[in-house]
This record gives C-alpha cells, sequence and structure tokens, in this order.
C-alpha cells in the first residue's frame, strides 16, 4: 500500500486545484469576454458551476481523511484544523453564484413566457371586433 508523507504530494490535490481554480475563472472569462450568449449557455455554465462545487466538498472530504494519515503538520493545519472552514468558502463562492446564474435564466425565461402568454389571450379576451 503507498503512503504519502504529504497531501500536498497527492495528484489528486493539484487535479483539485486546477479544476477549482482555473475551471471555474475560465467560465468567468467566457461569460465576460462573450458580447451575447444566450441562455442555454448560461444555464449550462451555472450547473457546471453547481457540479465543481460539489466535487471541490467531495475532495476536501477525502484530502481531509488522508491528511488524517499521514504524518505532515502541514496538512493537519490546512484539511483538520479550523483552518479548513476557509476552503469550503471558494466552493460555496461558485455554488453561490451558479445558483444565482441558474436562477436568471429561470426568471427571465418564466417572465417572457408570461408575457408571450398575457399578449396571446388578451386578443382572445377583447372579443371580435365590430
Amino acid at each position: 500500500m503507498h503512503v504519502s508523507y504529504s497531501v500536498f504530494t497527492e495528484v489528486r490535490f493539484w487535479i483539485m486545484v486546477a479544476v477549482s481554480v482555473v475551471l471555474p475563472f475560465s467560465i468567468y472569462g467566457v461569460l465576460i469576454a462573450k458580447r451575447a450568449i444566450s441562455r442555454f449557455t448560461v444555464l449550462v455554465l451555472g450547473f457546471t458551476l453547481v457540479a465543481i462545487a460539489g466535487i471541490d466538498v467531495f475532495f476536501l472530504q477525502r484530502l481531509a481523511t488522508l491528511a488524517n494519515a499521514t504524518p505532515s503538520l502541514a496538512d493537519d493545519v490546512f484539511f483538520v484544523s479550523e483552518v479548513r472552514v476557509a476552503l469550503y468558502l471558494l466552493p460555496a463562492l461558485f455554488a453561490g453564484l451558479g445558483i444565482n446564474m441558474i436562477s436568471h435564466v429561470l426568471t427571465t425565461h418564466l417572465a417572457a413566457a408570461e408575457k408571450r402568454f398575457n399578449e396571446e389571450h388578451a386578443d382572445a379576451a377583447s372579443g371580435p371586433e365590430l
């Protein structure tokens, strides 16, 4: 069985860092750089941010378990002590922004659908013109 002396030498840790930092900021870059973007794209990117947050929390919990098994004290400082609460702030931010994006898409879709409904039924309610 392979025993690591530090979580920071694990490939899983560096993959989590890459996914947690590079991918969300790439999504933000796309959203900022685009002059026009479809609702579907915003919805997919919002769900992607929520999924990234879930994956981050899963990996943080796994790394905390691994940190307990390593002899390194640096691991304990980041993943076992109270400092680990700060590590959960970034996934919480991504989840919050992703949920906000999803909510925005759903709200604008429902507002547009309600407007179309009112326009279609306003003609029927006014009756035939004489």
